[in-house]
């Protein structure tokens, strides 16, 4: 079972819905991704908090549905 590029974006869009986000499948298999997220609530957080963060919105899918995902976070400039 694979997990659609679409419902990660959902998934983050949900809980950061002022986001920018872009989604790469990176083998074309629907299980290896890199994300790029934008957004003000990553403000004064740890990248390692801000991966937390992402991690939650995806709602325990990663590890599981979602096998890999390389992400990239910031808040805006």
């Amino acid at each position: 079972m694979v997990m659609a590029s679409e419902d990660i974006e959902r998934l983050i869009k949900e809980q950061f819905p002022d986001a920018t986000i872009h989604i790469e499948d990176l083998a074309g298999d629907g299980d290896h991704y890199s994300a790029s997220i934008v957004s003000e609530a990553f403000r004064g957080k740890s990248r390692v908090q801000q991966h937390q963060m992402v991690y939650d919105a995806l709602q325990g899918n990663m590890g599981g549905v979602l096998h890999a995902l390389a992400l990239k976070t910031a808040a805006p400039q």
